[in-house]
Formats: C-alpha cells, sequence, structure tokens
C-alpha cells in the first residue's frame, strides 16, 4: 500500500474536542473545525500511537515551526520561515517525514511546507528537522485543499510535491483521489509560473489517471520529453516503503509538470 494521509479524526479520543490539542501547545484535531465539516476528504483514516519522543517534539516544536489548517486566515510563507525570498514548496502528504528531511537538508536554500494530518509523522519530522538543524522546514496540520484555497496567496510557491497517496483504489471511491481536474486547477494558481508539480505513485491504474488528467490540463506541460512518465530524479529520495515496494516488483511512476507561464 502507498503512504496515506490520514484523517484528524484518527487521533481523538472519545470525549474529546475535535478542535482541542492532543499534545499541550501541539496540533489541533480538526484545525477547520465544523464551517469544513461537509468537505470530501482525499485522504484515509487510519490510527496509530504517538511516541514519547514524537509528543515531546510536538511539544516543544510545534509553536516554533507547526501551524494549523483553520482556513481562517492567509498564509504569510515570508512571515512562516523568517525569509521573504526563500522559495517555498509545499509537500502534500509525507509519511514519517524521513524522505522530507533529507530533501531539506539536501536543498537548504528552500522552504519545504509539508502537510499531513499524522501525529506521529508530525512530531517525527519536527524531531528529524531539529536533530539536523534543518530550518527549512514547517509542518502543516490539515487539509492542503483548505490550505491552498484559502490561506495561500497567488504564485506563491516554488512547487508541489505529491508522493505516494492513497491510490483509493475502489471505483466507486475514485473521486477521493487527490489528482483530479479541480485539484490541478487550484494548484496552478498558487504556483509560480513555471513552478514543478511532482507526482509519485506505486499504483499503476492512478499514474495512468494522474497521467491523464495532467496532460489534459491546460495550465501544465510535461517536462518529459516524450510526453509521459519521468525517471525519478535525484532530489526525491529512495524513501524506505519505496524500496520495500520495489523488492515487490511494484512499479513506481514520477510525473514532473511544470505550470505554463500566464
Amino acid at each position: 500500500m502507498s503512504e496515506n494521509l490520514t484523517s484528524p479524526e484518527a487521533d481523538v479520543q472519545p470525549g474529546r474536542d475535535r478542535r482541542e490539542p492532543m499534545f499541550p501547545g501541539g496540533p489541533a484535531a480538526d484545525p477547520a473545525g465544523s464551517h469544513h465539516e461537509r468537505r470530501i476528504r482525499s485522504f484515509q483514516p487510519r490510527r496509530s500511537r504517538v511516541t514519547t519522543g514524537q509528543g515531546d517534539a510536538l511539544r516543544r516544536l510545534w509553536s516554533r515551526w507547526g501551524l494549523d489548517i483553520d482556513g481562517l486566515r492567509p498564509l504569510d510563507l515570508g512571515e512562516l520561515f523568517g525569509d521573504p525570498n526563500l522559495p517555498v514548496v509545499l509537500e502534500i502528504g509525507f509519511g514519517m517525514g524521513e524522505a522530507t528531511a533529507q530533501m531539506a537538508a539536501a536543498d537548504p536554500g528552500t522552504g519545504i511546507l509539508a502537510c499531513d494530518v499524522h501525529t506521529p509523522g508530525q512530531g517525527n519530522l519536527l524531531g528529524l528537522a531539529e536533530r539536523n538543524g534543518l530550518n527549512n522546514v514547517r509542518v502543516a496540520n490539515g487539509d492542503a485543499i483548505i490550505l491552498l484555497r484559502e490561506m495561500l496567496a497567488p504564485d506563491s510557491l516554488a512547487g508541489i510535491r505529491v508522493y505516494f497517496p492513497d491510490p483509493w483504489p475502489k471505483a466507486r471511491h475514485h473521486k477521493r483521489r487527490l489528482i483530479q481536474p479541480e485539484f490541478l486547477a487550484l494548484a496552478a494558481t498558487r504556483l509560480a509560473p513555471g513552478a514543478l508539480l511532482h507526482c509519485a505513485t506505486d499504483w499503476e491504474p492512478y499514474a495512468e489517471q494522474m497521467l491523464e488528467v495532467l496532460t489534459a490540463s491546460p495550465d501544465f506541460e510535461n517536462t518529459h520529453p516524450d510526453g509521459g512518465f519521468a525517471p525519478r530524479p535525484e532530489f526525491r529520495p529512495l524513501t524506505r516503503f519505496e524500496g520495500q515496494g520495489l523488492d515487490k516488483g511494484h512499479v513506481v511512476h514520477d510525473l514532473l509538470f511544470r505550470r505554463k507561464a500566464s
């Protein structure tokens, strides 16, 4: 299975207010609250426990490097990263954050706004950022669609990365797949002209759908000369999850599309 975004409800304990942080000063359980209750979520709920180290990182570092996606205010990326000239890439769904940390370490001149709702992964990435001195990582808790639509300014992103999103293999669930024409239209408004949208998946039918909708989008152009899938670029690390899939004979497809100039 692919690495999944997970629902905020997965971490809510019985009787707990869904917007109340699980950790003092940490991420909210459901930052968007009731005003976004009816939205279709493109991530799969699953439960897992937060380790002592992850919880400690959430308590200590969230106020410095974390933010809740509440859809109530615009986000100033220059202020968030402490550098108005820093190019910022949005990563949607980062699992436990190992690959994110590797990319941040390899490219300190780029900010990574890493979005997920999996509390253990948030804590793990914050801990990795602290241990490795990665000042160019920020962790966003909540729905990436709300972040893009309601909190980010037009042309503000230097790139968007979507690695191994939930494939939603059943036909009746295909509407929940993230890479759809509506998402691409929204993403294009937040990407700067020439910025890259980079997707990767090990699910063949989803890869074909990604290629189809990206190719049909009037806002993007394929960077691969033959118009198909691209080889894995050096800046995307080979993750442990991906290595396990390759050992099982899975084929991973990368798609690198550039936002067209207006």
